[in-house]
């Protein structure tokens, strides 16, 4: 059956060809009216397809997750092969794709080379006529390398991560090009994407037109599901779909997979377990009711090894890149305490709650790679505040001794020094600017770690925001920073942000650049391996 569809494919350039297949079935144009394409299409006759693309995650040394999603029922099939020609084809008989995951399926491709570059496309059956399959959507991702590549070099990493995607109302606006900024970094051809959170804005409806405050107006791409806060299923589901519709998010899917994690606009501004919302736009208050519809339509719409399309499982995980880099994804969200004003002097729950952090102590102190980096939703140093009294993030300005969610994090940095773990690296987003902070213990009010860095991106297609406050407990320094001066200042008007680190394969020097939209370096860090207090 898969083999029988797969025929015609040409010889094309990496490039080309990763964007002719998320191109092969382009969506039609959308600019106000909700569009027929954002929903589930239950037509009779015609052929399944898969006009949403596809994506690669959660890609090892030997393994990856390849996601799609049909416009009615239909059985996924994935084809894999060392060249776009697809001669000697490896077939994937994936999930039967129905309404119970939104017509979305993940398939798990397992004995993958490792370091070579795997192309796939991705074909949809009817499930009662097997022969009738819709086009072949092509994609391609790199494994991660082994100790050593050809000619007994270690092949080096190279990966972006930002955040932040249509917030505060700034969708798809076509007449700006979209969202742009995934093309800078696709042509940038890392071998992953690490997306720090905010994949969708659920609280933030999209508005067919904004007046910008010179007198322009800002025109969005506009779906029914996005046209209100999201509170079923149907329309978290919708919100992921919404990003989808952009040609430049597509393109870049199909040529760089993903390690994806979440925070609060999955859901709703600054959301913690137990929370009822004071916020008349919604009939829905229970935020634990809104936050497992919106975790299941996250599990759906992104492929994570950890998390079932039923939402079962865990966004927090650690992904192995070969001996150079293993990458900690956390999830702050989940199962955090209230936010509060954070001066309590014990916190065994704290913003991971104990599970997790026993977890992250654990997976570190196995960890092998040169480099760990750990990949966090919420800034450490930063006072994110919650209304007038109450925090956000970790810390809450007192620039003395840890209280309340720090407590945790010093316990961490606490490990992490006396079991001589080298080579942390902390990437975050939330704050919608980029900087650098460098915490060292001579100038912190606890000093029982060793010095890090810590560097922020995004957002990717959001509103810009001005810095916020340093605090003192861990002694953070701002050699850079790059924010706006007013709150919520377009995509128009400001550049947005992604970050790179490249990790040399004979040095294992790790070079991270600080990106603006157009590729522009704006500040440029590299770090030795094994050396503390750089």
């Amino acid at each position: 059956m898969a083999q029988g569809s797969g025929g015609g494919f040409g010889r094309r350039s990496l490039l080309q060809g990763a964007a002719a297949g998320s191109a092969a079935l382009a969506l039609p144009a959308v600019t106000g009216a909700a569009s027929a394409a954002a929903a589930p299409a239950l037509v009779h006759g015609g052929r399944p397809r898969a006009s949403w693309g596809v994506q690669a995650g959660d890609v090892t040394a030997s393994s990856g997750l390849v996601w799609v999603r049909s416009d009615r029922p239909a059985r996924m099939v994935v084809q894999t092969a060392a060249t776009e020609s697809f001669r000697g084809a490896r077939t994937w008989h994936g999930p039967l794709l129905g309404p119970g995951t939104d017509f979305t399926g993940v398939t798990a491709l397992h004995g993958l080379p490792a370091g070579e570059q795997i192309h796939y496309r991705v074909l949809l059956a009817d499930p009662d006529h097997p022969e009738r399959a819709g086009e072949p959507v092509a994609g391609t991702f790199r494994t991660a390398p082994e100790s050593r590549g050809r000619g007994g070099r270690q092949e080096g990493v190279r990966f972006l991560w930002s955040g932040d995607l249509a917030g505060q109302g700034w969708g798809i606006n076509p007449e700006l090009g979209g969202y742009r900024i995934y093309e800078d970094m696709r042509r940038r051809n890392p071998d992953f994407f690490l997306c720090s959170g905010d994949n969708i804005y659920a609280d933030n409806p999209i508005q067919e037109r904004v007046t910008l405050p010179d007198g322009r107006i800002w025109r969005n791409v506009t779906t029914e599901e996005k046209s209100k806060v999201a509170e079923t299923l149907a329309e978290f589901r919708g919100a992921f779909r919404y990003n989808l519709l952009d040609e430049n998010l597509r393109r870049f899917n199909a040529q760089v997979p993903t390690i994806t994690q979440w925070d609060d606009h999955e859901v709703h501004n600054n959301w913690y377990p137990g929370q009822l919302l004071e916020d008349d736009r919604y009939r829905v208050k229970d935020v634990d009711v809104l936050s497992a519809r919106a975790l299941r339509a996250f599990s759906e719409y992104f492929p994570i090894r950890t998390l079932r399309p039923d939402a079962r499982g865990r966004v927090y995980r650690v992904l192995r890149h070969g001996p150079l880099l293993d990458v900690f994804v956390l999830d702050m969200r989940r199962y955090r305490n209230a936010n509060s004003p954070d001066r309590q002097t014990d916190d065994p729950q704290g913003i991971l709650g104990a599970e997790q952090l026993r977890w992250l102590k654990r997976e570190l102190s196995r960890s092998r790679a040169v480099w760990k980096v750990i990949a966090s939703d919420m800034p450490l140093g930063l006072v994110v505040t919650d209304g007038p009294a109450n925090f956000e993030a970790v810390a809450q300005g007192d620039p003395g001794a840890p209280l309340g969610r720090e407590l945790q994090i010093a316990e961490l940095l606490r490990h992490i020094k006396h079991q001589r773990i080298t080579g942390t690296l902390w990437l975050t987003a939330d704050v919608h600017y980029t900087s650098a902070q460098h915490y060292a213990p001579e100038r912190a009010a606890f000093g029982d770690f060793e010095p890090f860095w810590e560097f922020v991106s995004g957002p990717l297609h959001a509103g810009g925001f001005p810095a916020v406050k340093l605090d003192g407990t861990f002694g953070p320094e701002q050699p850079f920073i790059k924010a706006p001066d007013r709150a919520n200042v377009s995509p128009a008007e400001s550049p947005q942000y992604f970050g790179e680190v490249d990790i040399d394969g004979g040095s294992g020097e790790l070079t991270v650049r600080l990106r603006q939209e157009g590729g522009e370096v704006l500040f440029t860090k590299s770090l030795q391996p094994g050396r503390v207090g750089q």
